[in-house]
């Protein structure tokens, strides 16, 4: 078996990351079938006594309770620290037996400075240091960094964490690809018209205005986990499941894809006015507590992508996400191109058929266009629906089994980053230069009407 981790180091302990995702992850991780024994210590400025953290960690774990999750939750220490200290840094490290995991559970400003830090420390044997997305700012930011983390430890001993990479439903995109030769010739220009990967949800700010206001729809959810959906659903079939493998293929794709219009304005970008949502009334965004409206922060961000490969060539990608629709939406639609003739006394069936894979609920539908009942010249249109098997563990959980066992290979590599960021960077650039409006919808509704 591969070395594990022997003590798992959280910077930011006291924050909304990790009560909200990462203690809950873990407990899916120490209840399922590949949990291991590990020393949890939690690292924050805030004073606090290691009874207090010991309450908060078992609190955490009540959802996902299990004897190893008890045992775990009984020993796990607290640390009063600075993560942008040297000296602070130094001294958690110190106190941390075996093998380290240190978890960047900060903002992505902080997490620079505390990586500048760490820098100036003779880091201990085989440590593994796992960030948060967004990695950078923007593409210069995210090159600096990743500089400056090769300078530190080789990349399968850096852990970029993107939790969409552990979903279920994701995860079986390589299995409904690569195990099913009725889908994967269907997957290139010659059959598909469009490919549509989307992700609206119903919530709205929900108080995390200190992180959103900063970020906005764009980078928060289509610059990290959209394009890296993208990946997986366009990429090459790879050789093997391994890290370099897998990864490999993502980040070729990735390196062929662009802005459809290479000037940016191939994308639309809104923000949510006031509106009400299952019987909630909420404020226009601008109104929401912690929101600087000067930002312009948008709600509600669609981006279309070309792929210049054999494969792909003259296929449009549309990534959108959004807060404050009226509908939650999280699936993956490639869409058909319509039949080369259809018989001439054949009707009934107007529009393309497509593949629906959800994300949430897992499931997969494919329409079929059969004879309908009573007259067999009339068509109809029939989905073919199967529910996906859901995995053992969270999309959290997933990923922290996989940063637990130093297995990298769902953690996003270094130049997959990058290039998530150039592939956007001309759509930053064109909405700062004002060159694409931004649009307004009232919250519960599907968005701006004309987009």
């Amino acid at each position: 078996m591969a070395e594990r981790i022997d003590t798992l180091v959280i910077l930011g302990a006291g924050g909304d990351l990790t009560s909200r995702l990462l203690l809950p992850g873990l407990a899916s991780y120490l209840g399922s079938s590949r949990g291991a024994d590990l020393l949890v210590i939690g690292v924050d400025r805030a004073q606090q006594t290691d009874a207090a953290w010991r309450e908060k960690v078992k609190a955490a774990f009540d959802a996902e309770p299990s004897p190893l999750a008890r045992k775990v939750a009984a020993k796990t220490r607290y640390v009063q620290g600075d993560a942008t200290s040297a000296s602070d840094l130094a001294r958690v490290l110190a106190e941390a037996p075996g093998r380290i995991a240190l978890y960047f559970a900060l903002p992505p400003a902080v997490t620079v400075i505390a990586c500048t830090q760490l820098s100036k420390l003779d880091l201990p044997k085989g440590i593994t240091l796992a960030l948060e997305k967004p990695f950078g700012t923007d593409l210069a930011s995210a090159k600096s960094l990743n500089r400056l983390l090769e300078s530190m430890l080789p990349e399968e001993q850096l852990f970029r964490v993107d939790h969409f990479l552990g979903k279920s439903t994701v995860l079986n995109l390589l299995g409904l690809r690569f195990a099913n030769r009725i889908f994967e010739p269907l997957f290139s220009s010659q059959n598909v018209d469009r490919v549509e990967i989307v992700f609206d949800e119903m919530l709205a700010l929900e108080g995390r205005a200190g992180y959103y206001d900063k970020a906005g729809a764009l980078t928060d959810m289509i610059q990290s986990h959209l394009l890296l959906v993208l990946a997986l659903t366009a990429m090459e079939p790879p050789a093997s499941l391994s890290e370099d493998d897998l990864r490999g293929s993502m980040a070729q794709v990735l390196r062929a894809t662009r802005s459809w219009a290479k000037n940016g304005k191939s994308s639309h970008r809104a923000r949510y006015a006031a509106g009400t949502i299952e019987g909630r009334r909420l404020p226009a965004y601008q109104d929401e507590d912690g929101v600087d409206a000067s930002r312009g922060t948008e709600t509600l961000a669609e981006v279309t992508l070309a792929i210049d490969n054999w494969r792909w060539a003259g296929v449009p990608f549309i990534l959108r996400s959004g807060k404050g629709l009226g509908e939650s939406r999280q699936d993956i639609r490639v869409v058909f191109k319509a039949v080369p003739h259809l018989p001439t006394g054949l009707t009934g069936v107007e529009g393309p058929s497509c593949l629906r894979i959800s994300l949430k609920p897992a499931t997969l539908d494919l329409d079929l266009v059969i004879n309908g009942q009573g007259d067999p010249f009339t068509l109809e249109r029939v989905p073919l629906h199967s529910d996906l098997g859901a995995g053992e563990l969270s999309a959290y959980g997933e990923v922290l089994a996989e940063l637990l066992e130093c297995d990298p290979t769902l953690s996003v590599r270094g130049d997959v980053a990058e290039q998530c960021w150039r592939i956007i960077s001309p759509v930053i650039d064109a909405w700062r230069a004002g060159k694409v409006p931004l649009d307004s919808y009232p919250a519960g509704t599907a968005g701006p009407l004309d987009w």
